[in-house]
C-alpha cells in the first residue's frame, strides 16, 4: 500500500539543508533551552513533563517560522530528485518533441509505480493557440503526458512492454478539477493495478498535480506486445 500513497514531500519540497541547520541558531527567546523559566527550579516547571506537548510543539513552530523568515526564499526549496533525467526518458519512450510531456521522473518503482513532472512553460508549442490570451494546458495533453508516465512503467523489464509495439488503448472516468497554465509544474503518478500478460492490456489508475492539488484524475488502458507479434 505505500507504493499507492502519494508522498506529501513530492508535491511539497522540504526546506534546505541549510534551513534545517538554521533551526538551532534561532533566537534564544523563542527556544526553550534559552528562556530562563524553562530551567529546573523549584517555582518553575519543576517536572518539566508538566509543560505540555501542545504547548512544546507551538513553540517550535514559531521558531521554525521565525527562521524561515530570515532564509531567502531561493534557498529554501529543494529541487525535485531526478531519478531518470530526460536523457533516459528518451531512452526509454519513442516520443519526441513536440510531443514528449515528461521532463523528469522524481520516483520509480519497478513494476508498481511512477512519479514524474512535466514543467508547463510558456514556450510550450500548445500556448499559442490554447489560448492567446489566457494560456491553459489543453486536458487532452494533460492525459496524454499522464499515460507517457505510465509508458515508463510498461516499458521496463518488469513488465516487458515493446516501444515498438506501445499504445494508448483506452480511458475512463477522467476528471478535469482545476486548469493548468503556464508556470505550474505538473506531478504526475501513474499506479499499475491490473496486467494481463497475455493480451498485453495494463489498467492504470493516475492522477495529476498542481501545487498539491489534483487537477486531473482518471484510470488508463495501455497496450503492449512482443517484438515477435
Amino acid at each position: 500500500m505505500a507504493a499507492l500513497s502519494f508522498s506529501n514531500s513530492l508535491l511539497r519540497p522540504s526546506p534546505t539543508s541549510e534551513f534545517r541547520r538554521l533551526n538551532f541558531q534561532c533566537p534564544s527567546r523563542l527556544s526553550l533551552n534559552g528562556n530562563p523559566r524553562s530551567q529546573s527550579s523549584p517555582t518553575h516547571f519543576k517536572n518539566k513533563e508538566k509543560f505540555s506537548l501542545k504547548t512544546r510543539s507551538s513553540l517550535v513552530d514559531v521558531a521554525k517560522e521565525s527562521c524561515e523568515d530570515t532564509l531567502p526564499i531561493e534557498l529554501r526549496y529543494e529541487a525535485f530528485p531526478t531519478v531518470m533525467d530526460i536523457n533516459q526518458i528518451r531512452n526509454i519512450l519513442p516520443h519526441r518533441f513536440p510531443f514528449l510531456l515528461v521532463d523528469r521522473v522524481i520516483e520509480y518503482n519497478p513494476g508498481v509505480s511512477v512519479v514524474a513532472i512535466k514543467n508547463v512553460t510558456i514556450n510550450d508549442n500548445f500556448f499559442p493557440g490554447h489560448f492567446p490570451e489566457r494560456p491553459i494546458m489543453p486536458g487532452v495533453l494533460m492525459v496524454e503526458a499522464m499515460a507517457q508516465v505510465g509508458g515508463l512503467v510498461m516499458l521496463q523489464p518488469e513488465v516487458g512492454g515493446s516501444r515498438e509495439l506501445f499504445f494508448f488503448a483506452g480511458i475512463d472516468k477522467v476528471r478535469f478539477r482545476k486548469p493548468v497554465i503556464a508556470g505550474d509544474t505538473l506531478v504526475m503518478r501513474m499506479t499499475l493495478i491490473k496486467f494481463q500478460r497475455r493480451f498485453g492490456i495494463v489498467k492504470m489508475e493516475g492522477k495529476a498535480y498542481v501545487g498539491g492539488e489534483v487537477v486531473c484524475e482518471g484510470e488508463f488502458l495501455l497496450a503492449t506486445g512482443g517484438e515477435s507479434n
